[in-house]
Protein backbone atom coordinates (compact mmCIF):
# COMPACT_ATOMS: atom_id res chain seq x y z
CA UNK A 1 0.00 0.00 0.00
CA UNK A 2 2.83 2.50 1.00
CA UNK A 3 4.75 1.26 -2.36
CA UNK A 4 4.42 4.74 -3.80
CA UNK A 5 6.07 6.45 -0.57
CA UNK A 6 9.29 6.93 -0.14
CA UNK A 7 10.23 6.99 3.46
CA UNK A 8 11.05 10.64 4.55
CA UNK A 9 11.62 9.95 8.84
CA UNK A 10 11.90 6.77 11.01
CA UNK A 11 11.60 6.87 14.25
CA UNK A 12 11.04 4.56 17.89
CA UNK A 13 8.25 5.38 20.32
CA UNK A 14 10.60 6.53 23.43
CA UNK A 15 9.56 5.94 26.93
CA UNK A 16 8.99 9.61 27.46
CA UNK A 17 6.52 9.74 24.75
CA UNK A 18 4.12 6.89 26.98
CA UNK A 19 1.30 8.37 28.64
CA UNK A 20 -0.46 7.19 31.66
CA UNK A 21 -2.56 4.97 29.04
CA UNK A 22 0.78 3.04 27.95
CA UNK A 23 0.84 4.22 24.22
CA UNK A 24 2.28 7.28 22.72
CA UNK A 25 0.71 10.34 24.19
CA UNK A 26 -1.18 12.32 21.54
CA UNK A 27 1.49 15.25 21.34
CA UNK A 28 4.13 12.58 20.54
CA UNK A 29 2.19 12.67 17.53
CA UNK A 30 2.63 15.81 16.61
CA UNK A 31 6.14 16.04 17.35
CA UNK A 32 6.65 13.03 14.98
CA UNK A 33 4.92 15.09 12.69
CA UNK A 34 6.78 18.29 13.51
CA UNK A 35 10.35 15.92 12.54
CA UNK A 36 8.92 14.47 9.28
CA UNK A 37 7.93 17.95 8.19
CA UNK A 38 11.75 19.14 9.16
CA UNK A 39 13.01 15.81 6.87
CA UNK A 40 10.80 17.19 4.13
CA UNK A 41 12.76 20.48 4.18
CA UNK A 42 15.85 18.99 4.23
CA UNK A 43 14.75 16.17 1.06
CA UNK A 44 13.35 19.33 -0.50
CA UNK A 45 17.16 21.56 0.01
CA UNK A 46 16.32 23.47 2.53
CA UNK A 47 18.61 21.84 5.49
CA UNK A 48 19.83 23.77 8.14
CA UNK A 49 23.08 25.27 6.31
CA UNK A 50 20.94 26.27 3.09
CA UNK A 51 18.35 27.71 5.51
CA UNK A 52 20.81 30.20 7.18
CA UNK A 53 22.61 30.83 3.87
CA UNK A 54 19.35 31.43 1.68
CA UNK A 55 17.55 33.77 4.56
CA UNK A 56 14.51 31.19 3.92
CA UNK A 57 12.06 28.26 5.51
CA UNK A 58 9.09 26.83 5.73
CA UNK A 59 6.57 27.14 8.68
CA UNK A 60 3.42 25.31 9.37
CA UNK A 61 0.46 27.35 8.85
CA UNK A 62 -2.23 24.34 9.77
CA UNK A 63 -2.38 20.52 10.60
CA UNK A 64 -5.15 17.97 10.78
CA UNK A 65 -4.02 14.91 12.52
CA UNK A 66 -6.25 11.53 12.71
CA UNK A 67 -4.80 8.91 14.92
CA UNK A 68 -5.52 5.30 14.21
CA UNK A 69 -3.75 3.09 15.98
CA UNK A 70 -2.20 3.23 19.09
CA UNK A 71 1.83 2.66 19.58
CA UNK A 72 3.97 1.72 22.03
CA UNK A 73 7.01 2.22 23.54
CA UNK A 74 9.93 0.73 21.33
CA UNK A 75 7.87 0.52 18.45
CA UNK A 76 9.28 1.64 14.98
CA UNK A 77 7.38 3.85 13.08
CA UNK A 78 7.89 5.23 9.89
CA UNK A 79 6.82 8.45 8.29
CA UNK A 80 6.06 8.76 4.49
CA UNK A 81 4.63 11.63 2.96
CA UNK A 82 2.59 12.76 -0.40
CA UNK A 83 2.91 15.86 -2.31
CA UNK A 84 -1.58 16.98 -3.03
CA UNK A 85 -1.12 20.56 -4.50
CA UNK A 86 1.32 23.18 -4.12
CA UNK A 87 1.88 27.23 -5.52
CA UNK A 88 5.18 29.81 -5.10
CA UNK A 89 5.32 29.70 -1.65
CA UNK A 90 2.93 26.98 -0.14
CA UNK A 91 2.91 23.08 0.30
CA UNK A 92 -0.57 20.81 0.53
CA UNK A 93 1.17 17.80 2.39
CA UNK A 94 -0.01 14.38 3.48
CA UNK A 95 2.09 12.54 6.04
CA UNK A 96 1.26 9.08 6.96
CA UNK A 97 3.00 7.35 9.35
CA UNK A 98 3.11 3.63 9.33
CA UNK A 99 4.14 1.23 12.19
CA UNK A 100 6.25 -2.38 11.68
CA UNK A 101 3.23 -4.29 10.10
CA UNK A 102 2.99 -1.60 7.53
CA UNK A 103 -0.39 -0.20 9.43
CA UNK A 104 -0.92 3.59 9.22
CA UNK A 105 -0.75 4.43 12.95
CA UNK A 106 -1.78 8.27 12.00
CA UNK A 107 -1.67 10.81 9.23
CA UNK A 108 -1.35 14.61 9.22
CA UNK A 109 -2.56 16.20 6.48
CA UNK A 110 -0.65 20.47 6.48
CA UNK A 111 -0.18 23.30 4.56
CA UNK A 112 3.45 24.76 4.78
CA UNK A 113 4.04 28.17 3.89
CA UNK A 114 7.65 29.63 2.73
CA UNK A 115 8.80 32.13 4.53
CA UNK A 116 11.85 34.72 3.84
CA UNK A 117 13.66 34.90 7.61
CA UNK A 118 14.69 38.38 6.72
CA UNK A 119 11.55 39.88 6.08
CA UNK A 120 9.49 37.34 8.67
CA UNK A 121 7.12 37.46 5.45
CA UNK A 122 5.59 34.61 2.78
CA UNK A 123 8.06 34.61 0.15
CA UNK A 124 8.32 32.17 -3.04
CA UNK A 125 10.53 28.97 -2.88
CA UNK A 126 14.42 29.89 -3.88
CA UNK A 127 15.26 28.28 -7.39
CA UNK A 128 16.60 25.19 -6.24
CA UNK A 129 13.84 23.80 -4.22
CA UNK A 130 11.22 25.65 -6.16
CA UNK A 131 12.71 22.56 -9.01
CA UNK A 132 12.72 19.65 -5.93
CA UNK A 133 9.07 20.59 -5.37
CA UNK A 134 8.02 20.54 -9.06
CA UNK A 135 9.95 16.97 -9.40
CA UNK A 136 8.15 15.44 -6.62
CA UNK A 137 4.73 17.49 -7.69
CA UNK A 138 5.54 15.12 -11.17
CA UNK A 139 5.14 11.73 -9.35
CA UNK A 140 2.94 12.47 -6.46
CA UNK A 141 0.15 14.58 -8.17
CA UNK A 142 -0.75 11.23 -10.24
CA UNK A 143 -1.56 9.62 -7.12
CA UNK A 144 -4.90 9.36 -5.98
CA UNK A 145 -5.61 11.74 -2.92
CA UNK A 146 -5.56 10.02 0.35
CA UNK A 147 -9.12 8.88 2.02
CA UNK A 148 -8.41 11.00 4.81
CA UNK A 149 -7.43 14.34 3.21
CA UNK A 150 -9.80 17.42 3.22
CA UNK A 151 -11.74 15.89 6.15
CA UNK A 152 -13.75 18.23 8.69
CA UNK A 153 -14.33 18.06 12.27
CA UNK A 154 -18.12 17.78 13.39
CA UNK A 155 -20.78 15.77 15.19
CA UNK A 156 -23.38 14.38 12.59
CA UNK A 157 -26.65 15.84 13.32
CA UNK A 158 -29.25 12.90 13.00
Amino acid sequence: MMDNYNPLLNEKVRSEWVDYNGHMNDAAYAVVFSRAVEALMEALGLGEAQRQASFYTIFTLETHLCYLKEAVEGENLTVTFQLLDHDAKRLHVFFFMINSREEQVAVSEQMLMGMNTKTGRPDAFPQLVDEAVKDTAASHLQLSVPEKAGRRIGIKQK
